[in-house]
C-alpha cells in the first residue's frame, strides 16, 4: 500500500511558504485587541528602542510556544524564517540571547505591570460577551514544581516532594480556562504563601469586569481561615477542602448515623453504542496472584455540620465525605474509612450537600490547566533566577491565554448561534497542542502582492471553518 514513487525538490523562486500560516492572523488578532499598545503602555524596561519595543519581546516569546518552540533557542527557528517574518510583519525578532536578556531586566514590579496590561486586554475582550458568560467567576488557586536540574538557578530550592527547582502559584479561572496570577517562588515555599493576595486581585478584577457570583476554590493547603470572614463579608463565595486534623475526624465519627446519605454519582458519559464486554482487570489478577494489599471502594457517605474554624467568628457548613473501603489481601482483611472534609459559605438551597462534593471534585479541572501551561512552555525556568524565570513564565504563558481570547472572539451570529457558542466554547477547551494543530500550524504560502499580504492555505484541518469565520472577525 505504501508505494515510493519518482522525486524531485525543487525551492521556489518567486513563492515562499511556512508551516505556521495561522501566526500571521494570531498577530493581526492581538493588534485588534490592543495588545502590543497595553504592553509598550505598561512596560518601561527600554530607554531606547533601537530597535525592539517591548511588546516586540513578549510577543516573540509567546509565539514561540504557540509555533512548537519547547525553548529559548527555537526562536532561532522562527528568525530565520523569512515567510514567518513576513507573515508578521517583521523585518527580524530578537534572537535567543537577546530574549533571555530581556526576562534579566524584570523585577517584581514590572511583571505585575505586564500581568495588569494583560487583564485590561482581558476585560475588554470578556465586555463583548453575552450576559449569561458573567453569571459566575470561578477563581482557582494552585502550586505547582518547576523541576530545574541546573545549578547556578537563583532562588531554587528543594521542594517538598525532594525535588530542586520553583514552586510557582497559579490562579486561574475555571469557566475560561485563564491564567489570571501567576507568581514564581522559591522551591521550598508552601503552597498558599501569597494565595490570599493574589485572590484578592482576581477579586478585584472579576468585580470590575460585573460577575455577579465570584467563587474561589483550592484544596486543603488554601484554606486560609483568617481570610475566610473578610471574603464572607464581601459577599465572596468559598468551597476550600480541609484537612483531616483529629478534631475534624472526632467530629466525623460522632455523626449520628441517620445523618449520613448515600452519595450517588453519575456516569462519566452515556455511550451511543451497544455495551460491549468488560475486558479482563490485568492489573487486579496481579495484585491478587502476588498477595499484595488491596483497596476497594464499596461506597461514598456524605454529611454537613455547622462549623466555625478557629480563626473565624461565622459558622460555615462543614460536608464531609466518608469512604468505605474493601481492604483485602488473598481474602478479605478488614473494611476500613476515610474522611474527607470540605469548608463552605454557599447556602443549603444554592449548593445542596452532594453538590459541594461535586464542585470540589470539579476544582480537580485546574490540574489540567496546568498540564496545559507545561506543554506551552509556561511552567519552565531556563534563564538564570527567580525574577527573570517568573517573567519567561507570564510571558510564555499570554500564549495559553490568546486560545482562550480566540476562543471567547469567535462571532456568534444569526440563526447557528447556538452552533457558534458551542464552537467558541470548544476552541476554548481544546488542548493547547490540538489548538496549535488546528489555529497555527497550517501550511501556507506567504505572497506579498501589493501592500497587501496574502497567506495562502496550502492544507485543510478539521477547524478550518471556525478558523475561517475568527479570521474575518480579526481581519475587520
Amino acid at each position: 500500500m505504501l508505494k515510493g514513487d519518482k522525486i524531485a525538490y525543487e525551492l521556489a523562486q518567486k513563492a515562499g511558504g511556512t508551516a505556521y500560516g495561522g501566526v500571521a492572523a494570531i498577530h493581526r488578532f492581538a493588534k485588534k485587541i490592543g495588545l502590543p499598545k497595553r504592553i509598550d503602555d505598561a512596560l518601561h524596561l527600554f530607554k531606547i528602542h533601537r530597535p525592539y519595543h517591548e511588546s516586540d519581546h513578549v510577543l516573540n516569546l509567546a509565539y514561540n510556544a504557540l509555533c512548537g518552540g519547547t525553548c529559548l533557542e527555537d526562536i532561532e527557528l522562527r528568525r530565520n524564517d523569512e515567510s514567518f517574518l513576513d507573515s508578521i510583519g517583521a523585518e527580524r525578532i530578537p534572537d535567543p540571547t537577546t530574549a533571555g536578556d530581556f526576562c534579566r531586566r524584570f523585577d517584581p514590579y514590572h511583571i505585575n505591570r505586564l500581568q495588569d496590561a494583560f487583564d485590561q486586554v482581558r476585560l475588554d475582550i470578556w465586555q463583548q460577551q453575552d450576559n449569561a458568560f458573567f453569571d459566575q467567576a470561578t477563581i482557582e488557586m494552585d502550586g505547582t514544581i518547576v523541576e530545574t536540574t541546573g545549578q547556578c538557578k537563583e532562588g531554587m530550592d528543594i521542594s517538598y516532594k525532594g525535588i530542586w527547582g520553583y514552586h510557582p502559584l497559579v490562579i486561574t479561572l475555571a469557566e475560561t480556562g485563564e491564567a489570571l496570577r501567576l507568581v514564581n517562588r522559591s522551591g521550598n515555599r508552601p503552597s498558599q504563601e501569597g494565595a490570599a493576595e493574589q485572590a484578592d486581585t482576581a477579586i478585584s478584577l472579576c468585580r470590575q469586569a460585573g460577575f455577579r457570583r465570584i467563587v474561589l476554590r483550592g484544596d486543603t493547603a488554601f484554606t486560609q481561615t483568617i481570610h475566610l470572614d473578610r471574603w464572607h463579608r464581601a459577599g465572596v463565595k468559598f468551597t476550600f477542602g480541609m484537612k483531616a486534623y483529629p478534631g475534624l475526624v472526632d467530629i466525623a465519627e460522632n455523626v449520628q448515623i441517620d445523618a449520613w446519605k448515600q452519595l450517588p454519582r453519575s456516569p462519566k458519559y452515556a455511550p451511543n453504542t451497544p455495551d460491549r464486554d468488560r475486558p479482563e482487570n490485568v492489573k487486579e489478577q496481579i495484585v491478587q496472584l502476588r498477595g499484595y494489599p488491596n483497596k476497594r471502594l464499596t461506597s461514598e457517605w456524605v454529611t454537613e455540620v455547622p462549623y466555625s474554624p478557629t480563626d473565624c467568628k461565622e459558622t460555615y457548613r462543614l460536608v464531609i465525605l466518608c469512604k468505605e473501603l474493601e481492604v483485602t489481601k488473598q481474602g478479605r482483611l478488614f473494611d476500613d474509612c476515610l474522611y474527607f472534609f470540605y469548608l463552605t459559605n454557599e447556602a443549603g438551597d444554592v449548593l445542596s450537600t452532594n453538590d459541594v462534593v461535586y464542585a470540589s471534585n470539579d476544582r480537580c479541572d485546574q490540574e489540567n490547566i496546568l498540564a496545559q501551561l507545561n506543554q506551552c512552555r509556561a511552567l519552565h525556568a531556563p534563564v538564570d533566577n527567580l525574577e527573570s524565570n517568573w517573567a519567561y513564565m507570564v510571558m510564555t504563558a499570554l500564549s495559553w491565554n490568546l486560545k482562550a481570547w480566540i476562543g471567547l472572539s469567535v462571532p456568534i451570529n444569526g440563526r447557528w448561534r447556538e452552533q457558534h457558542k458551542q464552537e467558541g466554547r470548544a476552541v476554548i477547551r481544546m488542548e493547547f497542542k490540538q489548538f496549535v494543530e488546528q489555529f497555527v500550524r497550517l501550511p501556507a504560502q506567504i505572497v506579498r502582492s501589493g501592500r497587501q499580504l496574502v497567506v495562502r492555505l496550502l492544507s485543510w484541518s478539521e477547524s478550518l471553518h471556525v478558523f475561517n469565520r475568527w479570521v474575518r472577525f480579526a481581519l475587520e
